[in-house]
This record gives structure tokens, sequence and C-alpha cells, in this order.
């Protein structure tokens, strides 16, 4: 029996409009704007919505509590930082608003570098990061699942805490998904062990196969005791109705970011290793699988932004199947201008998804054959 597959989009939650050249919404940031997305993702089919973090932007967790009151079905993915809240704070905050929510939080634990002074926190090396997000993560676990909970590491303690309101379970979700990110040998570690959901970048399907056999490698070898790992798909998708319409469109686009090479992106200042893996791609060739384009990493793409799928509905589509055929059934898509995108991908591109999953989708391949 597969997991449901669910789809998302990405709110970029930012002060200022404007995302990869783009022109964006007059003000982006107001309840105004970002009602009219989370709206919108509603009426075209989607589940939710991953919404950016970062010191400097608005706070993503007042953002997501903002949305879920003026919604009825939308479910915001928080990205939060465990340098920013402390765990039984940040517990105590997210089980508040899933009772408000009706169970529709989901938390993207988020471990890369941020202006740490700015906002008073201080972590040493990357060792000690991931301790660090580990430590929270199994802790908000165990917040949210158990009473009187008592915890000492060398980064958090608590004596005898309970957060009220109790997470109630639906189903099998007995409490918010834990997404995670990161490609580095730590980062894996903490995922193999302490994640619901493991997040990737937009890499070619040979690359997310190693990764996702070696993650389920590491779950056995670290004794993994919670369910079974499950992964995700960060990335973006160019839909246009046309192959040939698409790919002008993505040359035109790009030919605009080189225009504006000078701008730099916050992930180049301090390249991670997953975000490292996905510059390296150009030199594998500017177009890998069948259309996945790897140009944008030359001339300013920053994450999910790096990579694009390109073409037609049915050509994208056909290509996020082949993710889903090694065992990727968490999609967190985006492009560019964001509530036209919403629609369009929404009206065009899942229908052939959601109908792909309840009938042509098939089992999950293992992670080590591409097909």
């Amino acid at each position: 029996m597969t997991n449901p597959t669910e789809f998302l989009w990405y709110i970029p939650n930012q002060v200022e409009g404007g995302h990869r050249g783009d022109v964006s919404d007059p003000d982006p940031a107001s309840l105004e704007t970002l009602t009219s997305h989370a709206r919108a993702l509603e009426d075209h089919g989607w589940d939710g919505a991953l919404i950016g973090t970062g010191w400097g932007r608005p706070d993503t967790f007042t953002v997501a509590a903002a949305l879920t009151a003026r919604t009825k079905t939308f479910e915001p993915l928080i990205a939060i930082r465990p340098g920013y809240w402390r765990p039984a704070n940040f517990a105590s905050a997210a089980a508040t608003l899933d009772a408000l929510s009706g169970g529709r939080v989901r938390i993207n634990i988020v471990s890369g570098q941020d202006n740490l002074a700015a906002y008073g926190d201080s972590e040493g090396d990357q060792a000690h990061r991931y301790a660090r997000t580990k430590d929270f993560m199994r802790l908000v676990r165990r917040l949210w699942t158990e009473t009187d909970v008592t915890f000492e590491s060398e980064h958090f303690q608590v004596t005898g805490s309970t957060v009220v309101p109790r997470i109630a379970p639906r189903g099998n979700r007995l409490h918010p998904r834990l997404y995670f990110g990161g490609a580095s040998e730590a980062a894996e570690r903490v995922a193999a062990t302490e994640a619901d959901v493991q997040l990737f970048w937009g890499e070619p399907l040979d690359g997310v196969a190693e990764r996702i056999a070696r993650l389920k490698r590491l779950s056995q070898d670290l004794d993994r005791d919670l369910p079974p790992l499950e992964f995700g798909l960060r990335i973006t998708t160019l839909v246009r109705d046309t192959t040939e319409q698409a790919w002008a469109d993505a040359e035109a686009k790009v030919d605009e970011m080189a225009a504006r090479q000078a701008q730099v992106d916050q992930h180049r200042r301090s390249p991670a290793v997953g975000q490292q893996r996905l510059l390296d791609l150009h030199a594998r060739g500017e177009v890998l699988d069948d259309n996945l384009y790897t140009a944008p990493g030359r001339y300013g793409g920053g994450g999910a932004g790096t990579t694009w799928l390109v073409g037609s509905a049915e050509d994208v589509a056909r290509s996020l199947r082949k993710y889903r055929d090694l065992g990727i059934n968490h999609f967190v898509l985006s492009d560019t201008s964001y509530l036209s995108e919403i629609r369009r991908q929404g009206d065009q591109l899942l229908p052939l998804l959601r109908d792909a999953t309840t009938e042509a989708w098939t089992e999950p391949l293992r992670a080590d054959a591409v097909a």
C-alpha cells in the first residue's frame, strides 16, 4: 500500500515584490495578497503551500496562522529554525494552531545558515548545528505525543512538560509531519532518524534514486524507531500550453537572469552541500533526463530555482511520475508569477497527476533503479 501523493505550492513570504526577476504583487506581504494565494490554492486543487522563512522576512508562523484563519482546507507547510524557537515554545504554538485549524499544520525544519546574530542565536560547527536540530525534532515530537516530558541534552532541557492543547490523532496522523532537507552526511543522519519527510531539490532521477536508497539504509543502520521515512521533491515547474512555448519562455527567462547576473542569490553566498550539488549539475549538460533544465543555476537561480522541469503539462506530469515511481509522494512545486501559475498548473498539471495517483501511477520502484 503506497502513501497518498500530495501536491503543495510555495508562498515566498517576502516584503519586497519580485522573485527570479519576475514582477510580483505590488504589496506581496499584505494579508490580502497572501490570502488570495492561499484561497487560489484551495480553488485550484492544491493541498497547501510551503511558506518560506529567514530573518528579514515576515514571521512565518504568524503568516501561517493568519492564512489558516482565512481558509478552509489550505495546509501551511511552516518553515522554522531550531535556533529561532525553543522546543517547548514551538511545540505549544504548533499544537495550538493545529487544534484551531482542524489539523492542517505541517512543519519544515530548516537548519541552513541564517543571520543568527540578528536574533541572538549562536551555533558551532556543522556537527553541533545538526546535533541541535536532532534534539529539537526529538523533543518536539515527544511533547506532541507524551505528557509530563523530562528531557535533557547538551542543547535543550525541559522538566515535567505537558503541552496544552493536546494534538488530536487523525487517522494515522499522530502529529504534524516534520519535513526536513539537507544533503550533507550530518543532515542525512538527522533525516534518517528524526524526519517524517525528507525533501530533495530538483536533482536528476539517478541522484534522487541514490539518495533515497542511502537514506533507507541509514534508517536501518541507525535503528530508526519511527514510521518509514517518506520523500518529497521541491522544484520549479515551468508549464505552458505546448512544449515549444515552454522552452521559449524558459530560455527567455534565463536570458533575463543572465543580464542581471551581478545580483547575488542568497543560496550562493555560502552554498550548502545540497545547493552545491545543484550548481554542479550544469557540467553534466544543460538539459538532463527529458526536461530538467540546469541553465538557471548558472545565472542566479538558487534553491528550487536552480533547476526547472520545463514543458507542456503532459511533459511535466510525465517527469513527475518518474519521481513518484522512485518513492516521492510529496511534491512542492512553484513558478512565477505565483498567483497565475497556481491557477494554470492547478488546472492543467494537477488533473493529470491526480488521475494518475488513483489510476495509472505504479507502485514505487526500488530506489536504486531508474526507469
